[in-house]
């Protein structure tokens, strides 16, 4: 009774943030709808903005960002794994592909044209590059019938792409607490964007070993 309950409490928790995620990811995607070069986030990369190659990765990037979270979101259901594999194994290679495809290239372009000079531009080139890793290494693995790395490297995967919430959230509490510069808070809010989620994505990694 108590493990049922547990596992309750568990599943509406994980919702309860996979909604809030949702809703923060939804709120970035409508501020662009307009297709505005100063609307939300562009109003500070007005130096780059009217760079059609650098437009449409950005555009690229925040609409499908969102499929990347929901769909890598399902790769950690019991229930769709037990009951719908079939739909696992799709969600999984939507997953995939959008990362590796579509996200990794875009972000990576981003990545060299980030505020807050080199130490920010680093910050994301590590993440992007992480990224693609672990999620290249989760598919080969399942490929190669490694279910258990398969795991491993799915949590490592979408710990970075539950980075493109808590970036957003850090900015929040950040510019909330601190009164500094733009781009000095930008470096800051890069590196707390992906570190903390590495670093719990290999705590619970290690947990689960033993």
């Amino acid at each position: 009774m108590q493990h049922l309950i547990r596992n309750t409490a568990r599943d509406i928790l994980v919702y309860l943030i996979l909604t809030a995620a949702t809703f923060l990811m939804l709120r970035t995607i409508a501020e662009h709808l307009t297709l505005r070069p100063d609307a939300g986030f562009l109003q500070f990369k007005q130096d780059y903005v009217h760079n059609p190659v650098w437009r449409t990765a950005f555009y690229t990037h925040v609409f499908t960002g969102i499929i990347a979270l929901l769909a890598g979101f399902t790769q950690f259901s019991g229930y769709i794994l037990r009951e719908h594999r079939s739909l696992h194994r799709l969600m999984g290679k939507v997953y995939v592909f959008v990362v590796l495809f579509v996200n990794f290239p875009t972000g990576m372009l981003m990545a060299f044209y980030a505020n807050g000079h080199w130490p920010t531009r680093l910050a994301f080139v590590i993440l992007d590059s992480l990224w693609f890793w672990f999620t290249l290494k989760a598919f080969l693995e399942i490929r190669k019938g490694n279910i258990k790395a398969h795991k491993q490297f799915m949590i490592r995967s979408y710990a970075l792409t539950f980075s493109a919430i808590t970036l957003r959230t850090w900015k929040m509490i950040l510019s909330g607490l601190l009164v500094i510069n733009p781009d000095t808070l930008y470096m800051i809010d890069a590196w707390l964007g992906f570190v903390p989620n590495l670093l719990f994505a290999e705590w619970l990694v290690r947990r689960r070993r033993k």
